[in-house]
């Protein structure tokens, strides 16, 4: 415990998933965190059943697509704490329609993928990178996928959102590096999420993931939570601009 004592954090798409899983755990480890997502009312729900179990935490209504929102969200948690320590890019969207091939994939999903998936995750790491700098450093993780390494039959704004935050991450990591910010990528396999319940309800998708994952078995939340901790704290001093890959073995074929 108190591996994040009093750092100031900030979690899109908190309300659900492994942004939910990760806020729970960074209140236990003693961080400030700021739930930031869409969905307000599950949002607000964690929020006051982290502050119900001893932790801080706020809640804050971010649309990540939304520069605005960004700045006035940032300024307000600045104005309270004076630091932002870490800021954890999780907010993304699967980019459905999953089954289409690239030449009947429409625009109009393709761009929403990738304002949500890559430049949610520019604007975050803009803003905050801004307040680091001011306070000797921090921590940006960004979250991507075994997708944003390799390629797949599916889903291809997914696929080039999330390669899109890899490069990025590294290219944000060089930038920053002299400032003591260290930006890193965190690539889950496949996770059983509510983000995902579409794709895993089909049983025959579902088995045919799981038979590409060498260890056996679906991802949880809890198996990626511990790795973005690692990545916020200080544990992680030297490492800016790495993949940590974890994903059951998928890329290891």
């Amino acid at each position: 415990m108190k591996r994040l004592q009093n750092k100031v954090t900030i979690i899109t798409g908190a309300s659900s998933g492994i942004g939910r899983a990760t806020a729970k755990l960074f209140a236990e480890e003693e961080a400030h965190v700021y739930l930031c997502d869409i969905q307000d009312e599950m949002g607000e729900e964690l929020t006051a059943e982290i502050v119900k179990s001893g932790g801080h935490a706020n809640y804050c209504h971010l649309d990540v697509r939304n520069e605005d929102e960004w700045i006035a969200a940032l300024n307000k948690i600045f104005d309270i704490h004076g630091r932002i320590d870490i800021l954890v890019n999780n907010a993304g969207i699967g980019g459905a329609p999953i089954h289409l091939k690239i030449e009947d994939y429409p625009v109009d999903q393709w761009d929403k993928t990738i304002a949500i998936n890559a430049t949610g995750v520019f604007l975050g790491t803009k803003q905050a990178a801004r307040f680091m700098k001011q306070t000797g450093g921090g921590s940006i993780i960004n979250i991507s996928s075994v997708y944003g390494l390799v390629g797949t039959t599916r889903g291809a704004s997914y696929t080039a959102s999330k390669g899109a935050v890899r490069i990025f991450t590294k290219a944000a990591a060089v930038q920053y590096s002299r400032d003591n910010i260290r930006v890193n990528s965190v690539h889950p396999g496949f996770i059983d999420t509510p983000q995902a319940a579409m794709l895993l309800d089909d049983q025959k998708v579902r088995q045919e993931l799981i038979n590409l994952t060498p260890v056996g078995r679906l991802g949880t939340v809890d198996d990626i939570k511990y790795g973005i901790l690692y990545l916020a704290s200080d544990e992680s001093s030297y490492m800016t601009g790495s993949e940590f890959v974890i994903d059951g073995g998928i890329t290891a074929r």
